[in-house]
């Protein structure tokens, strides 16, 4: 045979150059192909540089698989550590632990609902002119709320789940509102103002509901300094992984941030209706007023005449008839309210009150001021920025503070945090620059935290367990209330750092002469006592 008589067999063969050139000419069938001199060298092995490519290519895979592994590792023990940090000192047992996780999941939905609006709702062309309208969205939503929110908690209390379903609700309405914006920024609806504005005023009464949550399921031996710090650092914990979910989202567009969110606060909802029945309970719970433990004695009854024999007047009177001559309706309970509540915790909330005052003026100044008045070159996303970092650092810096000195004479502590935020607003209305801005971010973050954690030592050691939870839930409602007021004004007054500024440090020194008050307006009748046993004259 052929393939016989030239000593090569018939797979042996290859095809000739010009056969291997012609574009016409096929390979004979079970032919192999011919050499590909860019690939093979002559001696019949491929080329270092095609070597180096595979063996490149092999370790990449292998680095990407060993990087997946690891993030994989690394996301589980973070997982096992965040949830062993959550479980601890018997809150897994109390439902602590869920409340806190939903906290969690409540500063994830915020973090990443904010990096969708900083770039389009405050730092729009429009935006400055659109201040008034604003300003009348504010007007129409946080001024109803704020006068509602004393009634809501005694009325949820009234329905077996019914703080449950309200924190839910206000979850579900920022979910719902969440993408409301996604669709309302991608069509320039008229709509975004409107529901960024009941996004702020959800997030408002989430934290209102919340708070009667937190005394009923503290768990043996946990105090409500503890379990709100560990709620802060629960709070960071995811708004630091919600800024990176809503970050990676945002490159693909504000609308799609929007949407993490959504997902966020759906979540958040869930866990909110899956939180222990205990939140709905009150028993055994009053409110300041209806305690006979610190009666309001009448300040002057000189001219009653004393024609009453004394008989009529045996010792097992009710202590609750003098406290009922001071003022009738709803005036009259807010005032044996007040009265009721030891004055280093009325000190002490006037004091936090200042701070949050200066939290609702710098957000909502400052996102105007940003731009109308920029700062050299600076960009308004930059100074914002800033602020944000400034401000973050400092709520860090406040909880570590707070957990030294929360026992060290916490009302002054709180009132030192206060006149903090009067000098440093006065410093910003003074010389307003990139420094006083981060100052005043700093001095807001760690006052605010400071003299909430302050606050919260009083109250657990100041005030009866019974009346512990009305007096928490009230004192954060009170607390909105200055929030909105430091929004008002900072919606309100010229867009110049010299009068705003210059108007809130008038402001939180009023707050701060409220506090000094306290102890001269409570006089004999109040004095600090210690929560072990009753409220003592």
């Amino acid at each position: 045979m052929r393939g016989q008589d030239d000593g090569v067999g018939p797979y042996d063969r290859s095809p000739t150059p010009e056969a291997a050139e012609a574009p016409g000419v096929a390979a004979a069938p079970g032919a192999p192909h011919a050499p590909d001199s860019a690939t093979t060298a002559s001696d019949g092995t491929r080329p270092p540089g095609r070597r180096r490519l595979r063996s490149a290519g092999g370790h990449l895979h292998r680095a990407t698989r060993g990087g997946a592994r690891l993030t994989a590792r690394s996301g589980r023990y973070a997982a096992a550590k965040y949830h062993a940090y959550t479980h601890s000192g018997g809150a897994g047992e109390s439902g602590l632990a869920r409340l806190t996780e939903l906290q969690a999941s409540h500063s994830a939905g915020d973090a990443a609902m904010m990096l969708a609006l900083a770039g389009t709702l405050f730092f729009d062309p429009q935006t400055a002119q659109a201040r008034g309208q604003v300003a009348i969205f504010l007007l129409l939503t946080m001024v109803p709320f704020t006068l509602v929110a004393p009634l809501v908690g005694p009325l949820l209390d009234r329905f077996g789940h019914g703080r449950r379903w309200a924190i839910g609700s206000t979850l579900a309405v920022r979910a719902f509102l969440c993408w409301v914006l996604g669709e309302a920024i991608n069509n320039d609806s008229a709509w975004l103002y409107p529901a960024a504005l009941g996004c702020l005023v959800a997030s408002k009464a989430y934290t209102i509901t919340r708070s009667a949550a937190v005394p009923r399921l503290l768990p043996a031996g946990t105090t409500l300094v503890r379990a709100n710090s560990k709620a802060s650092m629960a709070g960071v914990i995811g708004a630091v992984v919600g800024g990176a979910m809503g970050g990676a989202a945002l490159l693909a567009g504000p609308s799609w941030a929007l949407r993490v969110a959504f997902v966020v606060f759906v979540v958040g909802t869930i866990q909110a209706i899956r939180l222990p029945a205990r939140v709905d309970s009150a028993a055994g719970e009053l409110d300041p007023e209806q305690t006979v433990a610190i009666p309001v004695q009448p300040t002057a009854l000189p001219t009653d005449p004393p024609t009453d024999p004394p008989t009529d007047t045996p010792s097992d009177t009710p202590t609750t008839e003098p406290a009922s001559t001071d003022a009738s309706g709803l005036v009259g309970r807010l005032r044996r309210r007040v009265r009721a509540i030891p004055w280093p915790v009325m000190h002490a909330l006037w004091s936090t009150g200042a701070t949050r005052l200066l939290t609702g003026f710098v957000l909502l100044f400052m996102a105007f001021l940003a731009k109308e008045r920029p700062i050299g070159d600076l960009h308004a996303g930059v100074v914002l920025a800033v602020l944000a970092v400034a401000i973050g650092v400092g709520n860090a810096s406040g909880s570590v503070l707070g957990n030294t000195l929360k026992d060290f004479h916490p009302h002054l502590v709180a009132l030192t945090a206060a006149l903090a935020t009067v000098a440093a607003s006065v410093a910003a209305a003074v010389s307003y620059g990139l420094v006083t801005v981060i100052v005043v971010g700093l001095v807001q973050g760690v006052s605010a935290q400071l003299s909430k954690l302050c606050f919260d030592s009083l109250v657990q050691r100041e005030v009866p367990e019974r009346v512990r939870t009305s007096v928490f839930a009230w004192s954060e409602t009170v607390l909105q209330v200055l929030w909105v007021v430091g929004g008002t004004l900072g919606i309100v007054l010229p867009l110049d750092p010299r009068i705003g500024f210059g108007a809130c440090a008038v402001g939180l020194l009023g707050c701060v002469v409220m506090a000094l008050r306290q102890r001269r307006l409570a006089g004999p009748r109040t004095a600090p006592h210690r929560a072990t046993g009753r409220m003592g004259r």
